[in-house]
């Protein structure tokens, strides 16, 4: 991890936010184009509009080119071109003279955040609608109005895409993110950014044990889409997975689990985040609001927790323009990165070992009382004597770290090292 990883990732949120994204449609196309820049391999595909996903139907294809709305005095008082979050996303397309009275049921403000324009949809409900800030819609002047939305909804086409970063075997760690809001940096593209980052970090290991799966989806509708197609697939080889969102500011780091709470994602997630910050706060699968919805849903179950810095709906700034390149750090995405990528790093280390030894074995005439990189010679010695001690062969490594109080990064070299030593041999 360095500087520059937390830079270029800012450059990228930089450069995809001004892209007005929704479920469907030309900007959710844009934004994987330019992730696929970056992941050569990603794989863009389009379902039908109509299509039949278990309970749900992938609704028709939504584009939006304008939207303003011009006051009695002939002013553009509201501009989908400064603030695409200006227009309720999938707005019919309409041109008409209304009075204020009227618009104002069309008009969306935060009255407790009076400079914050709101994030609103109308997804399955055929409508329109404009949004502001509460100074802007106390400062509208009696009168007729002229509203405009430029849009289109009709047949088209739901985009997503995936990414397979093959391992040594066909036990797959599945990645999942959206790509489906608009211009909203922690809320949105700190997810399929931090996401990209640990794609291309992926792509260039050697000798990786298991492979990874990344998704790119819109929310919701996406992930169901994905798994109906998938289903059977992922049940058989998804072993751990995490989806990825709000993981780009720098204020907290948060943890909710999946539906059953004892997944080996859950596992390492909670280990990962005590050493990183031990004040990390953990949330309920009550609380949960993203697409763990789907994958960890009844009949699907797949082991899937969520990773974040501060959790969606907690924090005052999301789903409004507040979150914004301000809120996104290039810090914050540095350690949404690094845990996540630790997170990696743990399950692919996480194995059962044996000792090949009664009784301890003599360190001495092995050269074992040196120091490995670590705080003390004595400190070292003890390392390798307490993971022997539990190298029975029922405790994995995240076991023995757990037991003896470290991280299994700290723990994995002095396993790696008693088994050079042929100490200990692995099982799996």
């Amino acid at each position: 991890m360095n500087n520059s990883d937390g830079q270029f990732m800012h450059y990228l949120v930089r450069r995809l936010f001004p892209i007005c994204r929704s479920l469907t449609g030309d900007g959710v196309r844009k934004t994987l184009a330019i992730l696929g820049e970056y992941l050569p391999d990603l794989k863009v595909k389009e379902v039908p509009s109509g299509t039949q996903a278990f309970d749900w139907t992938v609704p028709n294809e939504w584009n939006i080119r304008d939207g303003y709305l011009i006051d009695p005095a002939g002013k553009k008082v509201i501009d989908f071109k400064n603030n695409n979050l200006h227009i309720v996303s999938y707005s019919e397309s309409i041109d008409r003279t209304i009075g204020l009275k009227d618009l104002q049921s069309h008009l969306y403000s935060l009255p407790d955040m009076p400079d914050a324009i709101p994030y609103i949809t109308s997804y399955y409900n055929q409508s329109w609608g404009f949004c502001l800030t509460q100074k802007q819609r106390d400062s509208l002047a009696d009168g007729e109005y002229r509203a405009v939305i430029d849009s289109s909804l009709k047949p088209g086409s739901l985009t997503y895409a995936d990414l397979i970063i093959h391992g040594e075997c066909d036990r797959e760690v599945l990645i999942s993110t959206y790509v489906c809001h608009p211009s909203m940096a922690n809320n949105e593209l700190s997810g399929p950014v931090v996401s990209t980052m640990l794609a291309m970090y992926l792509s260039k290991q050697k000798n990786l044990r298991y492979t990874y799966r990344f998704v790119f989806v819109p929310e919701t509708i996406g992930s169901i889409v994905y798994i109906q197609k998938n289903l059977n697939y992922l049940k058989e080889h998804v072993i751990a997975g995490f989806n990825v969102s709000c993981v780009g500011d720098d204020r907290s780091y948060s943890y909710l689990p999946s539906r059953l709470g004892n997944t080996l994602s859950d596992r390492v997630a909670t280990h990962v985040l005590k050493h990183i910050d031990p004040n990390y706060r953990t949330h309920g699968f009550l609380e949960r609001g993203s697409d763990e919805r789907q994958y960890c849903s009844v009949g699907v179950d797949l082991p899937i927790a969520s990773i974040m810095r501060s959790k969606y709906g907690t924090y005052p700034e999301y789903h409004t323009s507040k979150d914004d390149l301000d809120l996104v750090t290039p810090m914050g995405l540095e350690g949404g990165l690094n845990a996540l990528r630790s997170c990696v790093s743990a399950i692919e280390v996480n194995r059962r070992y044996r000792c090949t030894q009664y009784c301890e074995p003599q360190m001495g005439k092995r050269g074992l009382y040196s120091e490995l990189g670590t705080r003390s010679i004595s400190h070292a010695i003890r390392m390798r004597m307490d993971i022997l001690c539990y190298c029975d062969g029922n405790h994995s490594l995240l076991d023995i770290a757990e037991l003896i109080g470290c991280s299994i990064g700290e723990v994995y070299p002095f396993a790696n090292e008693l088994e050079d030593y042929s100490l200990i041999e692995r099982l799996d």
